[in-house]
């Protein structure tokens, strides 16, 4: 079978195309990209395509990128097909994201290809990945570490992007273009000895062929049936995600505790994974300070928390699990309204408050609290803490500054100017999340009492 009729294998097997579509190539200039056009070209009236072909420039060449630009311009004039180019700077992206450059070159790399298919209408975009490829991304991956979905490889097919050469190795590659007489250009990085994968292409793969000749092969059966485990665990994950999601911005996502602790470690290791990576500001989270939230979930009390990469934190509150990038912001002074519900931004929650008749629930001080009314001295106000600050924490039966108080609860010293203090006169009557002052609390006597419940706000 020769090297078109097996790219139409693979075309029909993964449903890469039915048939008068508008591809946009990812053009190069290497070897890949040109077998891919070529082969594309030959396949173009068999499958009614009409094809067009885009080079990015990294920025990363800049002494090689002319003569590409030129190479591609011209061999994309030779088939009759539309030619761009396009430029991104990955070394300001990288350093403003904390991304590598290869793996800034790749989100900017697939951002250029859905931004130029839209341009021209394109309905896939073709790119020269092949078996090889895939068999060096499965060990890399390896080396630093994966689970199932890593071990997955690269999928012949993800949205719009489409892989034809995926099951051909590269020396097929290379025979084909040899023998029509094809040109491509040889990218210099992909020499260099720095990069891992060019290091795993060069020394590790000659290795474990010795082992398994047929390496490339089982690697790729390995990759499909590590694809079709994960698409079955995903869907479970979707199901689960339904139910978790409290609430979600840019920075912050919440999930509800209950089902969480619930879930097989495998789903919730997932279920953390997708919606870290579906949430912009919590993309620095890597797969290995997963296992520090899935602690933090399993063994953690309320108020527990683990601190991750780009500032981002894990915090175990009473019924949810937060997950933010959100720097923690002083509380700005202002009134309680009683009866009725005070925002307060800076915590990202809600106190409602209402006045009723004793009935011998007291709340525990975090996600509620009770006051006799008739000690309190109105209008009560929402602070941030100051210096000498103390209380009558209840329980304790005497007096302790706060400063202690929040070194013994464990809260971290950046955030203790976001815990909110309600204030009754000069006294500190509740830590709001903690605990409340044992000088106001409610006993059997007590005829009126002001309830306040803590909600999370929705503002955030």
């Amino acid at each position: 079978m020769d090297i078109i009729e097996k790219v139409t294998r693979t075309i029909r097997k993964y449903n890469m195309l039915s048939g008068g579509e508008r591809v946009l190539v990812a053009l190069s200039g290497g070897p890949d990209s040109v077998c891919l056009l070529d082969i594309l070209n030959e396949l173009k009236e068999q499958w009614g395509l009409f094809l067009s072909a885009l080079y990015i420039d990294h920025g990363l060449r800049p002494e090689e990128t002319p003569e590409e630009i030129e190479f591609c311009k011209n061999i994309s004039r030779q088939y009759g097909i539309e030619f761009n180019a396009i430029s991104v700077k990955v070394k300001d992206y990288a350093g403003q994201t904390g991304l590598t450059i290869q793996e800034a070159a790749r989100v900017l790399r697939y951002h250029c290809l859905e931004q130029e298919a839209i341009r021209t209408d394109a309905d896939r975009i073709a790119t020269g990945h092949h078996l090889d490829d895939q068999a060096e991304t499965i060990v890399m991956r390896l080396i630093r570490g994966t689970g199932r979905k890593g071990l997955s490889g690269i999928p012949p097919v993800r949205g719009r992007v489409i892989r034809p050469l995926i099951e051909i190795p590269r020396d097929e590659i290379e025979a084909y273009l040899s023998r029509k007489g094809l040109q491509y250009i040889v990218d210099s990085s992909n020499l260099k000895d720095e990069y891992l994968r060019n290091r795993i292409r060069r020394e590790v793969m000659p290795v474990l062929k010795r082992f398994n000749p047929n390496l490339l092969k089982t690697l790729s059966r390995t990759a499909q049936i590590m694809r079709e485990e994960d698409d079955f665990i995903n869907l479970s994950v979707h199901k689960a995600l339904m139910r978790l999601i409290s609430r979600k911005t840019d920075d912050t996502v919440e999930l509800f505790l209950s089902p969480l602790e619930a879930l097989h470690r495998v789903v919730l290791r997932r279920a953390l994974l997708r919606v870290i990576d579906e949430t912009r500001g919590l993309r620095s989270v890597k797969m290995e300070n997963i296992e520090d939230i899935i602690d933090l979930i399993e063994k953690g009390k309320t108020g527990d928390r683990v601190y991750l990469p780009g500032g981002i934190r894990a915090i175990r509150s009473y019924s949810t699990l937060v997950i933010t990038a959100r720097k923690p912001q002083r509380v700005q002074e202002c009134e309680l309204k009683v009866p009725g519900e005070t925002l307060i931004k800076e915590a990202g929650i809600v106190l409602i408050s209402n006045v009723e008749e004793n009935r011998g629930h007291y709340g525990d001080g975090k996600e509620m609290a009770c006051f006799d009314l008739d000690l309190l001295s109105f209008p009560l106000r929402i602070r941030a803490r100051r210096e000498g600050d103390y209380f009558y924490p209840f329980g304790l039966g005497k007096r302790k500054k706060l400063q202690d108080f929040f070194v013994d609860e464990k809260v971290p010293r950046d955030e203790r100017d976001s815990v909110p203090l309600l204030v009754s006169g000069s006294d500190i009557i509740w830590v709001v999340g903690y605990r409340i002052d044992d000088r106001y609390r409610v006993s059997p006597s007590t005829e009126r009492v002001l309830r306040i419940r803590v909600r999370l706000s929705r503002f955030q």
